[in-house]
């Protein structure tokens, strides 16, 4: 039976996928802020999986936000290759790391402002940055998280600035990292593009999507 409050059909969406997904976390591998930045930018385009295994020999090449900085562009555009568009990637992240050191003494700042005024860094990848590695809650809205909140009826938008103020409005702020997390594994595994498993979905008596 479909929910009519939206709010209450955020949270009871919440509740269920958080018993399918108890340890909801990003899947991306790093021990600090800057290496979340890089890999979050690493991540466009390409599986975490792989970003993982670039990154594990990455980030023993370059540990700090000056090396990344002073990077030779050819090694770090070949180190980062198997990512694909490693072009603009090695780019973005070289720019980035120069901003850092400019203005933020090589640190990465905690607030969205700071971040999103960084080379390559738009509210999706500052909201990972803030979540995950300050602890700060945000919406993180990729392609999972626009195709399932849609599908579930909790936003109206296409625009992923409009749809992560959306689900905001919806939850406490302390679920919307967690809600981010819980989506995007459940895009992966059921609710996927061309053929959701709407037999196996945990949520196909409440998603109005279910039965179209």
């Amino acid at each position: 039976m479909l929910i009519k409050n939206l709010s209450d059909q955020a949270m009871k969406i919440f509740d269920r996928l958080a018993r399918e997904y108890p340890s909801p976390k990003t899947a991306l591998s790093f021990q600090n802020p800057l290496e979340l930045l890089v890999a979050t930018i690493l991540s466009a385009q390409c599986t975490d999986v792989r970003v993982n295994q670039v990154t594990k020999t990455l980030f023993q090449q370059y540990g700090s936000a000056q090396d990344f900085a002073q990077a030779d562009l050819g090694k770090l555009e070949d180190a980062v290759r198997p990512t694909g568009f490693f072009h603009n990637k090695a780019k973005a992240i070289k720019a980035c790391c120069q901003e850092i050191l400019e203005r933020h003494g090589g640190k990465v700042p905690g607030s969205m402002d700071a971040l999103t005024k960084l080379t390559g860094v738009g509210r999706k990848t500052a909201n990972v940055i803030l979540g995950n590695a300050f602890g700060i809650p945000g919406i993180v809205v990729d392609t999972h998280v626009k195709r399932l909140s849609q599908r579930m009826g909790l936003t109206r938008n296409s625009d992923p600035v409009k749809i992560e103020f959306d689900l905001m409005a919806l939850l406490p702020e302390e679920r919307w990292t967690p809600f981010s997390h819980l989506l995007i594994f459940h895009g992966r595994n059921v609710c996927v593009a061309r053929k959701p498993k709407h037999a196996s979905c945990c949520l196909s008596d409440i998603c109005p999507s279910a039965n179209l």
